[in-house]
């Protein structure tokens, strides 16, 4: 059957990617295997375009009527979309990493169903910043909106690939397992040639998410030794922030 052959495996991968990442309805069953969690790697930053590009088609049609409006509906969609996938994920490492507790009991931590307060006030800051930066980026925020999203996507298959896991049986070390680097490699080159193409500025926001990318992996590694699946969707969160912070000053230069 065609559904096998490397085109449609690669198919698999992105249906995979869109399926992990947001709440976008595609009902076509996708094995939970290596090939295919490797495979979604090299999508990851397309299905954050996908997501962001649904974020600023919100931002377009309100923003005629009024741009704090539109920002607030542009990042409500962004968690409608992604379910607040990688929200849950930032309270939980924020809840685990400011415990002041051992490895093994912030693991405990962020596993925990429960909200702790930390976890709490980093969603309220992290939601109530990226309305702020949002609503002050002047010029071309629909394309602002898909490629912060896109950095942070990237930055998640970037890690995913290249750290190490602290907690084996989860999400994160399934993808680890997976090898999915030269997928993740594949997709940060042709996603980098997009924004070249696009404006070469535009990658200095993607540089400033790899450098953040680069001081949460320092943290991780101090705090627990290696990351989880909490941990990559916290890294989505604030790779974003630091993309839309950077955008609005490199708008500044357009």
């Amino acid at each position: 059957m065609l559904w096998h052959t490397d085109e449609d495996k690669m198919i698999k991968g992105l249906i995979l990617s869109i399926q992990f990442l947001s709440r976008i309805p595609i009902n076509i069953p996708i094995d939970f295997n290596g090939e295919n969690l490797s495979k979604s790697t090299l999508f990851f930053p397309l299905t954050g375009m996908i997501i962001g590009g649904l974020a600023g088609l919100v931002y377009y049609l309100f923003s005629y009527i009024n741009t704090d409006i539109a920002s607030f509906l542009a990042i409500t969609t962004i968690i409608i979309v992604t379910g607040g996938l990688h929200l849950d994920g930032l309270g939980d490492t924020f809840d685990g990493f400011f415990s002041a507790r051992d490895k093994d009991r912030i693991l405990e931590i962020m596993k925990d169903s429960r909200a702790g307060t930390y976890g709490v006030v980093a969603i309220i800051l992290d939601i109530l910043l990226k309305y702020i930066l949002l609503s002050n980026i002047s010029k071309n925020v629909p394309l602002v909106l898909a490629l912060s999203c896109g950095n942070g996507r990237l930055i998640a298959a970037v890690l995913m690939s290249f750290t190490k896991i602290a907690r084996p049986g989860g999400i994160g070390d399934m993808f680890a397992k997976s090898k999915p680097k030269k997928y993740a490699l594949t997709g940060t080159i042709i996603y980098g040639l997009v924004i070249f193409f696009i404006n070469p500025l535009y990658l200095i926001p993607l540089g400033f998410s790899l450098l953040g990318a680069c001081l949460i992996t320092l943290k991780t590694y101090k705090t627990i030794g290696g990351f989880t699946g909490d941990v990559y969707g916290a890294s989505i969160e604030l790779t974003e922030i630091v993309s839309l912070l950077v955008f609005m000053g490199v708008m500044l230069w357009i």
